[in-house]
């Protein structure tokens, strides 16, 4: 069942939204060569604690996952796609690093991701970042009252596929509010013009997942919970909370 949110609710949602934008953006600015994704999980964690909120990944399990989620960002290095736990690994020259955050504030949950490299670039990871980004433009670009979810997927997975990158089967974004994942969900690619209706007050979180390689497989390692390209490509993961509003998508999340 699909919750349509009210303007005070939404109000209430970008609130939770801009603590997940000021965590990724602590995050973002803190990576360096040396640090490890743990001390990432740290930076993020005393943000959501500097203002009063918890984390939804904390403790998550769902019925995939062996043991609950330890951690209160995913950070996924390179080939990871989505979905990393936060371990000793040290960031190196030229890692690609994907790190998904949410915040719970008074009842309702904010959710967003962001792909970044850490030292000296490589060009052909700054083209995925730049397309995962433009990728999620235009998923929000379609959220729009009277479209369907249909059309949000065609949007990502258009883009995604002119680039000549591949997207994982059976992963894409979903409805969120006051659980972390609610009805609908929002796949990354499909046909437009099918699906669910979208109407004001609707919640979802759009998150185009990339893959470099251009093939659409995945692994996933011995955790139960990171998944990776299994060509060995990099990947890159760029996502928003987006309220569906008459006066057209509404960011979230957005710092």
């Amino acid at each position: 069942m699909v919750e349509l949110k009210t303007d005070r609710e939404i109000d209430e949602m970008r609130a939770a939204g801009r603590v997940v934008g000021r965590a990724l953006a602590a995050v973002r600015e803190a990576a360096r060569v040396g640090m490890t994704l743990l001390d990432l999980d740290e930076v993020a964690r005393g943000v959501l604690k500097e203002e009063g909120a918890t984390s939804p990944f904390l403790g998550y399990r769902p019925q995939f996952a062996p043991v609950p989620f330890p951690g209160v960002v995913c950070a996924s290095v390179n080939d990871a796609i989505v979905h990393g736990i936060p371990d000793g690994y040290r960031l190196r020259d030229g890692d690609l690093v994907s790190i998904d955050c949410g915040a719970k504030l008074r009842g309702w949950v904010g959710d967003a991701a962001v792909s970044f490299t850490v030292g000296r670039a490589r060009p052909a990871d700054l083209r995925l970042i730049e397309t995962s980004e433009a990728a999620l433009a235009a998923g929000i670009a379609a959220a729009v009252p009277g479209n369907r979810i249909g059309d949000i997927a065609h949007a990502v997975g258009t883009v995604c596929r002119a680039a000549g990158y591949g997207v994982p089967d059976g992963f894409g974004g979903h409805g969120i509010g006051r659980a972390m994942h609610e009805d609908p969900g929002v796949p990354n690619e499909g046909p437009p013009g099918r699906g669910m209706k979208l109407r004001p007050g609707m919640v979802l979180a759009i998150e185009p997942m990339l893959i470099a390689g251009g093939t659409d497989d995945y692994r996933c390692d011995g955790d139960g919970w990171t998944l990776r390209t299994v060509d060995g490509s990099r990947a890159a993961h760029s996502e928003h909370t987006v309220a569906i509003t008459a006066a057209g998508p509404r960011i979230l999340t957005a710092l």
